[in-house]
């Protein structure tokens, strides 16, 4: 079982006090008096090392500094002490650790002048990637049966059929949450019916569309990068490339056409979700019936 650091200090003859230090002078051990050896006062005439079992690099570099603080000579080292007392002799811990740091006036331009040359890459790493898609299209037109079929069906599924839950959940919410906040401040200027206005011209114009935008992207855009990432990582595409298969015309083209086709199907699916939320609401809050509600959306909208 290995013995702990310890320190002591002896009253010697010949004038001055004795650091005798014990036990493993090493990274796990002398933290534990490293503190004290620190706080030491007075000087000290000798540091003993005859009692220490084993020391490292940490170890040295703490014994050197008290020797070098107190002006101490080092006895009773053993010869592997030696050796790391002579190379940590000389290190002087009392600079700056701290990184330079640039003034605030060099600082501000030099990231700005990285986040533009940053910008520049990005804005050629997407007009490359454009041209690249526009170049699988038009070998996709001249070569009609190259056309992945399969592949742009299964995205469909992916995009549209699987997404169909959360958008009609969110969506439903959504015509619940502006049928309920906006009557209650139409209420105030007793026009409680144009609630269903709002909800149809919200939704049906602009939020419905929106916020199925934002769920494909954040679902559908983060599951695109997911998988070509990790075709990328397992070098699955660098293996279409040597058997001849362009990536671009497999992996990309479908999945761009199968979220266009069906954003607009699910554009219209969740404005419908979200005017039945506001109907919801028109039913059991301002007594409107459901069916009327339905109506008086297509004469308002």
């Amino acid at each position: 079982m290995q013995s702990a650091a310890q320190h002591r200090l002896d009253e010697t003859d010949s004038g001055g006090p004795r650091l005798v230090l014990s036990g493993q002078l090493t990274l796990s051990a002398i933290g534990q008096i490293e503190r004290d050896l620190r706080d030491i006062p007075g000087p000290v005439r000798t540091v003993d090392l005859a009692g220490v079992e084993e020391i490292d690099t940490v170890g040295a570099w703490v014994v050197c500094r008290v020797a070098r603080e107190h002006d101490s000579e080092i006895t009773g080292a053993s010869p592997e002490a030696l050796r790391l007392l002579a190379a940590m002799r000389d290190i002087d811990a009392s600079g700056d650790t701290h990184p330079h740091r640039l003034p605030v006036w060099e600082r501000v331009p030099l990231a700005v002048g990285e986040k533009v040359f940053g910008a520049r890459g990005g804005i050629y790493g997407v007009v490359d990637f454009f041209g690249q898609i526009l170049i699988a299209a038009a070998n996709l037109a001249r070569h009609p049966k190259r056309f992945p079929g399969k592949a742009l069906v299964h995205q469909m599924e992916l995009v549209g059929v699987t997404a169909l839950p959360i958008i009609g959940l969110m969506s439903f919410l959504i015509g619940v949450v502006i049928a309920q906040q906006g009557s209650v401040q139409l209420e105030q200027f007793g026009a409680e019916s144009l609630t269903v206005n709002l909800v149809g011209r919200i939704t049906l114009r602009e939020l419905g569309v929106l916020m199925t935008a934002i769920m494909v992207a954040g679902r559908s855009g983060s599951a695109f990068a997911a998988q070509i990432g990790t075709m990328k990582l397992t070098e699955e595409i660098d293996a279409m490339r040597t058997i001849g298969i362009s990536p671009v015309e497999v992996l990309v083209i479908p999945r761009i056409m199968a979220a266009t086709l069906m954003m607009v199907l699910l554009g219209f699916y969740a404005s419908v979700a979200a005017i039945s939320g506001g109907a919801v609401v028109g039913q059991f809050a301002l007594g409107i019936p459901f069916f009327t509600f339905l109506r008086r959306i297509q004469e308002g909208v």
